[in-house]
């Protein structure tokens, strides 16, 4: 073996070696790993509003027995929820604008409903000090902090792979090899700038 041949092993492992390195180091997982991330952070606000979604029936239970002639505002509030449960957004279609909006506009209109609830167990001291009442409206209070934390988590994680998707070098990462589109991400109610009325 000549000396010549015995350089160009060592320097093909070499170059194979820094071939790797930049390979490594160039961004071509960022795309699958944000986009990972963000299925995941989705499936978290899902989980939120499944647990909130799980609440809604003995909340109105409860609420029946004090308040039977709200009936109206109760099956505003179940109707609102079979409609939100119904609608469903996987994490292989949150780049779907239209099936994104549909979910969105569903728990929307749940939130409404169940704001409507409360403001007439007002009406109702009784209810307001019963202990079933007050132990489900606090885990309803919890779950709605939890969904507001899972939304910006989700949030974060959509714009942090949407970022990547568009600049380089993740462009081109996402438009040779992964074929990855926008991800859909919250947006705010209508009328939400506005503050809400305050009655006494």
């Amino acid at each position: 073996m000549t000396f010549s041949a015995q350089l160009r092993r060592p320097l093909a492992w070499f170059a194979l070696g820094l071939l790797g390195i930049a390979l490594a180091g160039c961004g071509y997982n960022n795309v699958p790993t944000l986009e990972e991330k963000a299925k995941a952070a989705w499936s978290e606000v899902q989980n939120q509003y499944q647990r909130r979604a799980d609440l809604i029936p003995n909340l109105v239970e409860t609420v029946k027995g004090y308040a039977a002639q709200e009936r109206e505002v109760l099956t505003a509030v179940i109707e609102a929820r079979a409609k939100a449960t119904q609608v469903k957004v996987d994490a292989s279609t949150i780049s779907d604008p239209a099936k994104f909006k549909e979910y969105q506009d569903a728990q929307n209109q749940l939130t409404g409903a169940l704001g409507r609830l409360l403001v007439t167990v007002e009406r109702y001291p009784d209810l307001k000090s019963n202990q079933n009442f007050l132990a489900l409206q606090s885990q309803l209070e919890g779950t709605e902090n939890r969904v507001a934390v899972a939304r910006r988590d989700y949030i974060q994680a959509v714009q942090d792979f949407n970022t990547e998707i568009r600049t380089f070098p993740g462009v081109i990462w996402a438009k040779l090899f992964w074929g990855a589109k926008p991800m859909e991400t919250f947006t705010a109610t209508a009328g939400a700038e506005r503050p809400p009325a305050v009655k006494f």
